[in-house]
């Protein structure tokens, strides 16, 4: 039985140490998987989600998974309903990240249109009191990644479109093999003006009677043109080729097909390193560099830059790669990149150099806050996250991105040596969302230099008081003429004191002390 939400020791089989090493990505996030024409999600949705929640590649040890389907409200009308079925309550999780099935199985078959579905699915996405386990937060607090394959990607599209006109920004739109209907009403898949990175898996080779995906405008699109193997359909091979791109082990199985070591090295170019390096590899978990220029599936087939966001300059210059919303009432703010500038090993003493993007529709003076959080774990809502800057600024309009710089001057008394999470929250008009940076930091202990005082002398004992900051290595020496030194103690400062005896002092009819850092 496959596990519906289950941390997995290591996938073994073709891991790359070297590569998942430093893809390592971050995580606080949403991420929508949903199935396309007369699918459900027991098939392949939910062991695609195990996947996910299993791979290393995730930040923390657990994480939160749930269903989401559809009922009707008693008035003629639809909507959603959610239950967790796996991993732990989103406030109590170290790794942030909430992975949700959804399930429009019942409406599959024809009698609705994506988008009445994406219309039933967006209000939960938004209502804080949708999934009482948030304690009052809506889902579209943390990024989102919207996955979808077949119609479901239509349902996906449609789903980025609707919250782009509340002015909620989509992280990253994943479309598998894309094949809206338009005799059911489904509207085409597009890169909306609100998706910040889109990617499209597809293709064309399963003949007449096969459904066949398409390239997307403003997507990434890596077209798949080998799926022997799998399923005996290309157009179900696509989201088992994406699945592969998760779990690393081989064989690998999405419980309804399987593929071995000839697909491994058939399905995928040298490039992406059997699968590693593609797919989930360009989410926010897999951690992978979607500035990249590197063409996966040849040279003039598809830069992984190309599903990058160039509406305004988010960091791959300007260029109309995206289809414009039709509406934007501006009410949600964004955090659309954090980002943590210079190098990611420094000094507690030196301050933290963090810039984020943002845009927020509205732009009353100083309605929009922004604070910048350091967090031992990649979890917003479990109160290990500390706030080291903050500002208040205008929005920036629908129109326009803004950038802030912050150079967050850290306590080197509260703040304890070690990695870190780089977070930023963003609130405005009773709205927040978070976004945490790609890079951890990790802070070294203060340079400052220690104290020792004198407290009592009794019996021939010494007491002194070393005073310093947390995880500085500290030495502390004797010496009878200030000239020649002698080592008393080597101590790690576990806070900002720490008594010291000198026994053998009664021996020496005087005694000099001293402090200084170990180098």
């Amino acid at each position: 039985m496959t596990p519906r939400c289950q941390r997995r020791a290591s996938v073994g089989g073709l891991l790359l140490g070297w590569l998942l090493g430093a893809a390592n990505g971050h995580s606080a996030g949403v991420t929508l998987v949903t199935h396309g024409f007369n699918g459900n999600v027991t098939d392949w949705v939910i062991p695609m989600v195990g996947a996910m929640a299993a791979s290393d590649r995730l930040p923390g040890t657990n994480s939160s998974c749930y269903e989401i389907s559809f009922t009707t409200n008693g008035q003629g009308g639809f909507i959603a309903v959610a239950q967790r079925i796996g991993g732990v309550a989103p406030l109590a999780g170290d790794s942030g990240e909430i992975f949700i099935k959804l399930d429009w199985s019942d409406y599959a078959t024809g009698s609705h249109s994506t988008l009445e579905i994406a219309s039933w699915t967006v209000p939960a996405l938004l209502d804080p009191n949708f999934i009482p386990e948030l304690g009052g937060r809506a889902l579209a607090e943390l990024p989102l990644h919207l996955i979808g394959h077949s119609r479901g990607a239509s349902v996906m599209s449609e789903v980025s479109r609707l919250l782009g006109t509340q002015g909620v920004w989509v992280d990253h739109l994943t479309s598998l093999d894309p094949v809206p209907v338009d005799p059911f009403g489904d509207p085409a898949v597009r890169s909306y003006a609100n998706v910040f990175f889109a990617d499209n898996f597809w293709q064309n080779i399963g003949g007449f009677l096969v459904p066949t995906g398409t390239a997307i405008s403003g997507a990434y699109n890596r077209q798949l043109t080998n799926l022997s193997g799998g399923y005996s359909s290309p157009h179900s091979d696509v989201h088992l080729w994406y699945h592969a791109t998760i779990d690393l082990a081989t064989p690998v199985s999405d419980t309804q097909a399987s593929i071995g070591a000839s697909q491994r090295t058939a399905w995928w170019t040298p490039v992406e390193a059997m699968g590693a390096s593609n797919g989930f590899f360009l989410s926010l978990i897999g951690g992978g560099d979607r500035l990249s220029t590197a063409e996966p599936a040849g040279a003039g087939k598809g830069r992984i830059r190309d599903g990058f966001n160039q509406q305004w300059d988010l960091g791959a210059g300007v260029n109309p790669n995206r289809t414009a919303l039709p509406a934007n009432n501006g009410a949600w703010p964004n955090l659309i990149r954090c980002d943590v500038l210079g190098t990611n090993s420094q000094s507690v003493d030196d301050p933290v150099n963090v810039r984020t993007y943002l845009q927020f529709g509205q732009t009353t003076p100083l309605n929009t806050a922004i604070t910048v959080f350091l967090d031992a774990d990649a979890n917003p809502w479990n109160g290990t996250a500390s706030a080291v800057a903050a500002m208040t600024d205008t929005g920036s309009g629908v129109g326009a991105v803004k950038t802030n710089l912050f150079a967050a001057g850290l306590d080197p008394a509260a703040v304890a040596p070690g990695e870190y999470f780089v977070a930023a929250r963003v609130q405005g008009d009773g709205r927040t969302r978070w976004l945490y940076a790609p890079q951890r930091l990790t802070l070294t202990a203060s340079r400052l230099p220690p104290a020792l005082v004198p407290l009592t002398y009794t019996n021939g004992t010494m007491r002194l008081r070393l005073e310093g900051y947390p995880g500085q290595t500290i030495v502390t020496e004797a010496s009878t003429n200030v000239a020649a030194w002698a080592g008393l103690a080597t101590n790690v400062m576990p806070g900002l004191q720490l008594e010291l005896l000198d026994s053998s002092a009664g021996l020496f009819p005087w005694r000099f002390y001293r402090a200084r850092l170990a180098p």
